[in-house]
C-alpha cells in the first residue's frame, strides 16, 4: 500500500490504544461459522464453479436487489477470494496499460497500488473538503483521453463521506460524458448513519451498463479473515472477469461458500452489529467535541473519523507518531494518501471503552502539550 504504512497498521504494543484497523471488533456469528464447519466435516472440499456456487450467486442476486435495487442475476456475479480480489479484477480486466484511472482523493491507497502493479496510471482529484464529497470541477479538469476508470466508494474510507443520489448521478453522468468503467467499491454499503443512504450507481439513468459493483462480506458481516467478495457488472464485462478468475484465483474456497450464502440471512447479527457502530459513532463524536486542539467532520457511514490536526502545529506523520509514542494512542496519518495532509484518520471499530479511554489520552495529551 505504498511505504510508509507498516508503522501504523501493524499491531502496536498492549498499553496502546489501536484507532486504526478497519474491521469489527465483533467475531463471526456462530451460525455462520457453523455453516462452514458443516460444510468442511462434511467433505465439501473439492473443486466448484468458478464463478461461485451458483446457490451463493443467486441468493447474492436478490439480496442486492432487496436492499439496493441492483438488478443483475446469478451468470452475472463472480464470487471472489475477498473485495480486494474483485477490485484488482475489475482494473485487470477492463483496463490496459497506460490507462489513468481517477481517484477521488483522499482515497485509500490500495487502489493506486493496484493500478500501478498494472501499469495503469492512478489520477488522484480532491474531493471538496468540507465533507469530502465529490469536486465535479475538479474531475472535469484531471480528465483526459487516456481516462479509463473512476472509482466509486461511498461510504468512504477513509473520509467516512457518503455521496448523496444527486452526486452519484453527477457522476455517472460524467462517466457517460467521458465514456468511463465505473468500479462502485460499496463494501461499506450496510453502514450509514443519520438521513444518509448508499446510492448505487447502476440504479441512476446511464449507470448499469458501464457499473462494476463490488463488495464483500468482511465489514457487514464480520468476515474480514474469511476473505469473501464479489463483482457484478454487465455481461460484456463480466466475460472478462470470469476469465481473471478462473485463471488466477480458480475460485473462492468450496466450503466457506455456503456460509456466505447463511450470512445473508443473517440479519439479525448484522443489525445488532450495525446499532452498535452507530451508538459509538455517537460517542466518539461527543469524546471528540471535548478536544478543542483538533477539528473533525461527522461521519456519514462506514466506522471511521477524519480530524483535522493542523490546529496543532504538527504535520499528520509527527501527529501520529507522537500519539503512539507519547498518548500511547495509535492512528493512520492521512499525509500517506493524496490530499490528505493535515488530516488523521480514526477507526472506531473498537470497542466503547477504548473509544472513550483513547480519546482520554489524546485529550490529556494535547492539553500537556499546550500548557508546556
Amino acid at each position: 500500500m505504498g511505504s510508509g504504512f507498516s508503522n501504523f497498521l501493524v499491531a502496536p504494543p498492549e498499553d496502546v490504544i489501536r484507532f486504526t484497523v478497519g474491521q469489527p471488533d465483533f467475531v463471526t456469528s456462530e451460525a455462520i461459522r457453523q455453516t462452514a464447519i458443516d460444510e468442511l466435516q462434511a467433505g465439501n472440499t473439492f473443486y466448484t464453479r468458478s464463478a461461485g456456487d451458483l446457490s451463493l450467486c443467486s441468493a447474492l442476486a436478490e439480496w442486492l436487489d432487496e436492499k439496493f435495487s441492483i438488478k443483475t442475476d446469478s451468470e452475472q456475479i463472480v464470487i471472489t477470494p475477498g473485495c480486494k480480489q474483485a477490485l484488482f479484477y475489475g482494473f485487470l480486466g477492463l483496463g490496459n496499460p497506460g490507462d489513468e484511472v481517477l481517484l477521488l482523493a483522499p482515497a485509500w491507497p490500495s487502489y493506486a497500488s493496484m493500478v500501478k502493479h498494472l501499469s495503469m496510471v492512478p489520477v488522484d482529484v480532491p474531493v471538496n473538503m468540507n465533507g469530502f464529497h465529490p469536486d465535479m470541477g475538479a474531475l472535469e479538469e484531471a480528465v483526459t483521453e487516456k481516462s479509463k476508470f473512476l472509482v466509486i466508494n461511498s461510504p468512504n474510507n477513509p473520509t467516512g463521506a457518503v455521496y448523496t443520489k444527486e452526486e452519484v448521478e453527477a457522476l455517472v453522468a460524467f462517466a457517460c460524458e467521458h465514456d468511463l468503467w465505473i468500479l462502485d467499491d460499496m463494501i461499506y454499503a450496510t453502514m450509514t448513519w443519520g438521513d444518509s443512504t448508499y446510492t448505487s450507481p447502476s440504479t441512476v439513468p446511464g449507470g448499469q451498463d458501464r457499473t462494476m459493483t463490488i463488495g464483500g462480506w468482511s465489514k457487514a458481516w464480520a468476515m474480514t479473515g474469511w476473505r469473501l467478495g464479489y463483482i457484478t457488472g454487465p455481461e460484456i464485462a463480466m466475460k472478462a472477469i470470469r476469465l481473471c478468475q478462473s485463471n488466477t484465483a480458480s475460485h473462492a474456497p468450496t466450503f466457506l461458500m455456503p456460509a456466505a450464502r447463511t450470512a445473508l440471512s443473517d440479519e439479525e447479527r448484522r443489525l445488532e452489529m450495525e446499532r452498535s457502530f452507530a451508538e459509538r459513532r455517537s460517542v466518539i463524536l461527543k469524546e471528540l467535541e471535548t478536544i478543542p486542539q483538533i477539528k473533525f467532520w461527522e461521519p456519514e457511514g462506514a466506522f471511521y473519523v477524519m480530524i483535522d490536526i493542523s490546529g496543532t502545529g504538527m504535520d499528520s506523520i509527527e501527529f501520529a507518531e507522537r500519539a503512539m509514542s507519547e498518548a500511547k494512542v495509535q492512528l493512520i496519518p492521512c499525509s500517506l494518501m493524496p490530499y490528505g495532509e493535515g488530516m488523521c484518520r480514526i477507526s472506531y471499530a473498537t470497542d466503547m471503552d477504548n473509544i472513550i479511554e483513547g480519546c482520554s489520552r489524546l485529550r490529556d495529551w494535547l492539553t500537556g502539550l499546550q500548557s508546556a
